[in-house]
């Protein structure tokens, strides 16, 4: 099959276009802040996109020069530390100013565009460009970041940030049923054989089947109204609820409610993009795994694993396994909220139209999905050639698969053996949970 070069080269446009357009969110005077004390400054991801495209694409594949060694041995990759601490020893002792990055970006984009407009980007004898696997790689991480971006700018004081526009806030919604759908057992198919996909990240193969039991899952997420009766109970007082880690945690950080949130004058607000705004009940909670898994434990039931993940959002009654939750259309807006639709999540259950063959709704959008299962290779792993390190470095027993989509998951990404993963205690990605039974 040749390979068509004008989608690679639109997808390229597309991604930086997107990533010019969310950093023109950040006030100039937060450059060097760290919205996130666990991850870089915001200058770092200006520079670490494109240099990763260069190292990877350019110098990796291709064996050509880069632009600037100095800043391509600098933006080489960031960081995941398990606290602040560590986060603080890994810091540039100065990074580059403004100009300068800039000045690298321009370069880089163009040499990279180059190289996916005329180069032999397509080898089926080397191992870094068999179909064309470094360039879908460096498309695709930068959609990842571009969703990273969002999350940190989230953090930002609103004082830090530039509004793109009029307020567009989605609105509150109807409190629903929430119904408790029994998904039989079943085959549920995870992961993907390389020949069906256009490109996978190593930790998405091999496929498999595994059996499932009947289990009971929510028809909708968690919602900040649902996790309010947890906290207004005392459940982030009561040990009881919390795993060793989970209370350490809690108890070291002095936390007492989700980060999104805070509580001011006898009123509970959200961490909006652009504003604190009065918590809106219908939407998903928006929580690290610790605390999932405690109220999970406190309404004596439990966070569903990949397999059951798979089983509810794929499996059907009728048809076999599906592509999505929906079918097998591709996935489109009407589906779920992701792709940069909104800055905040919906109400749970605004997308009818992307509910699954069992009727649970929004397991893909809205919301990453935390499961129980730690993030580990399926049998037959290989590390990708182009980026070794990608998924091999955090098989260490610390970190959740998640699965699904958030309002900032960029479309290319919508597919059914994508994993995502992070450690426990990580508060800040937009990932939201139901409970099984």
């Amino acid at each position: 099959m040749t390979l068509e070069r004008k989608p690679l080269l639109e997808w390229f446009d597309r991604n930086r276009q997107r990533t010019r357009e969310i950093l023109t969110l950040v006030d100039k005077s937060a450059w060097y802040e760290r919205p996130i004390p666990l991850r870089n400054p915001i200058v770092f991801y200006e520079g670490h996109i494109p240099a990763f495209s260069v190292n990877t694409l350019v110098k990796g594949a291709l064996r050509r020069p880069g632009v600037d060694e100095h800043l391509e041995v600098l933006f080489a990759r960031g960081i995941d530390p398990e606290t602040v601490s560590a986060a603080d020893q890994s810091q540039a002792a100065l990074w580059p100013d403004p100009d300068q990055v800039q000045n690298y970006v321009r370069s880089a984009d163009q040499l990279v565009r180059d190289c996916l407009a005329s180069s032999e980007i397509e080898d089926a004898n080397d191992p870094m460009r068999i179909r064309a696997l470094s360039a879908f790689t460096i498309l695709e991480h930068e959609a990842m970041h571009q969703e990273t971006l969002l999350y940190m700018l989230h953090r930002l004081p609103h004082d830090a940030k530039h509004r793109p526009g009029p307020a567009a806030l989605n609105p509150e919604g109807k409190r629903r049923d929430r119904g408790i759908p029994t998904i039989p057992a079943g085959t549920a198919t995870l992961g993907a054989r390389p020949e069906d996909i256009a490109f996978g990240w190593d930790n998405e193969f091999q496929q498999h089947q595994v059996e499932v039991q009947e289990f009971e899952l929510d028809a909708f997420n968690v919602t900040n109204d649902d996790f309010l009766r947890f906290v207004e109970s005392g459940g982030y007082a009561q040990r009881r609820w919390w795993s060793d880690q989970g209370w350490e945690w809690i108890t070291t950080n002095g936390i007492e409610y989700p980060s999104f949130w805070r509580s001011e004058g006898g009123r509970w607000l959200w961490r909006g993009m652009f504003d604190w705004i009065p918590l809106h009940e219908s939407w998903p909670v928006f929580v690290s795994h610790f605390e999932a898994q405690a109220y999970a434990r406190w309404k004596g039931r439990r966070l569903m694993t990949e397999a059951e993940f798979h089983r509810a959002a794929y499996g059907s009654p009728s048809d076999g396994e599906r592509s999505h939750p929906w079918g097998e259309d591709p996935a489109s807006f009407q589906h779920g909220n992701f792709g940069f639709q909104h800055f905040d999540p919906c109400p749970v259950g605004s997308y009818p139209e992307g509910r699954s063959a069992w009727g649970v709704y929004d397991l893909v959008g809205n919301g990453w999905e935390w499961t129980s299962t730690v993030f580990a290779p399926f049998d037959g792993f290989e590390p990708m050639a182009c980026y070794p390190q990608y998924s091999a470095d955090f098989f260490d027993g610390k970190h959740y698969v998640l699965k699904g989509a958030s309002q900032a998951t960029a479309l290319p990404l919508i597919r059914r053996s994508l994993r995502n993963w992070f450690r426990p205690n990580y508060p800040y990605v937009y990932a939201t949970f139901r409970c099984a039974g």
